[in-house]
């Protein structure tokens, strides 16, 4: 039986997905940007992105049959207000992507259940695999093919109809099926994203500076962020959501009821001495199931500690006092930060 692209979007759409579209398996212009943007060091720390970049410029080096990419989004957003907003004195934000369960899960459960209903469908012959946001599939560049929205100058994909707090995923076939238009561009003369980014990481409209960004410092850095941004570390203390908080076309952005994104209790406009105040095994039980895992409570201690820096004296003292009383403090990482926000004026 033949699949046709208006059957795949209706079982995406039956599975759990907000938008599907679809790609061909073109080496896409903007795919090629990758190469120049890691020489610069853009990348920072991030080893795996050059090491899969021959799969990232085409996919069809992971797959050589490929013809098709069906890219899939999912609403995250929640009925809260964002932390450009304002936080109350001494709270601080968890970026909203991580307030629930793990997305990694939950999208790949849907990505099999679609893929397993197109073997069935397609028969023999099928060719196909799966990807979430850590597998080698620049997914935004494949979403704005499919026609999911633009990548604006955040770099985020934006969809007008429903903003960009969106989860991507992908299943790469050797099935043709029909493409889609590719998202327009509808950024405009806007530059609130640039203006707002607390380390000017958004170097130029379309371009990230990854090393310079708050959500790379407070996740992806293992060891000691440079002294010069640490200040920067202030109410975000995991991850970062300015650029999306600002961007006008999330003024009236969708909202999901889903409840594996709702927000757990401690990340509900937590306060940092709150954070502080957490004890490890609090903290490990808090971050099962959940994409904050992926910093790991070290990184997560050390990130609270470069916050903590920025606090009334006498609140400080607490937060630090907090962390040094943890079996944590003991590993460098998180008694060097401590020691530094301890000495900060």
């Amino acid at each position: 039986m033949a699949v046709t692209a208006d059957a795949v979007k209706a079982k995406a759409a039956e599975v759990g997905f907000d938008l599907c579209g679809i790609a061909l398996a073109d080496q896409h212009p903007k795919l090629a940007r990758l190469t120049e943007w890691i020489a610069q060091g853009r990348a920072g720390e991030m080893e795996y992105l050059a090491a899969s970049a021959q799969e990232r410029l085409d996919v069809r080096h992971s797959l050589r049959s490929a013809t098709s990419v069906i890219s899939v989004a999912v609403l995250y957003n929640t009925d809260r207000p964002y932390s450009a907003e304002g936080l109350g004195a001494g709270q601080v934000a968890v970026s909203r992507y991580a307030w629930g369960d793990d997305y990694h899960g939950v999208l790949r459960t849907r990505l099999r259940a679609l893929l397993q209903w197109l073997s069935d469908t397609a028969g023999p012959g099928l060719e196909a695999f799966t990807c979430v946001d850590d597998g080698p599939v620049q997914e935004r560049v494949y979403a704005e093919a499919a026609g999911l929205g633009w990548i604006g100058k955040n770099t985020c994909l934006i969809n007008p109809g429903v903003g960009s707090w969106l989860f991507l995923g992908e299943v790469v076939t050797n099935l043709e099926l029909e493409p889609d238009i590719p998202g327009v561009d509808q950024c405009g003369t806007c530059t609130r994203c640039l203006d707002a980014c607390p380390t000017e990481a958004i170097v130029a409209p379309y371009e990230l500076d990854a090393a310079k960004c708050l959500s790379y410092l407070t996740i992806e850095v293992r060891g000691a962020v440079e002294e010069s941004l640490r200040p920067a570390i202030r109410e975000q203390v995991y991850g970062c959501d300015i650029c999306q908080d600002v961007c006008p076309w999330n003024r009236r952005a969708a909202t999901s009821t889903t409840p594996a994104w709702q927000p757990r209790d401690e990340f509900r406009a937590p306060r940092l001495v709150d954070l502080c105040r957490m004890s490890d095994d609090a903290w490990v039980t808090a971050l099962k199931g959940s994409a904050m895992k992926r910093a790991g409570l070290h990184r997560l201690r050390r990130s609270l500690a470069y916050s903590a820096a920025g606090l009334p004296p006498a609140e400080r003292t607490m937060a630090l006092d907090a962390l040094r009383a943890q079996p944590s403090a003991r590993a460098s990482v998180v008694a060097d930060a401590i020691i530094w926000a301890g000495t900060r004026p």
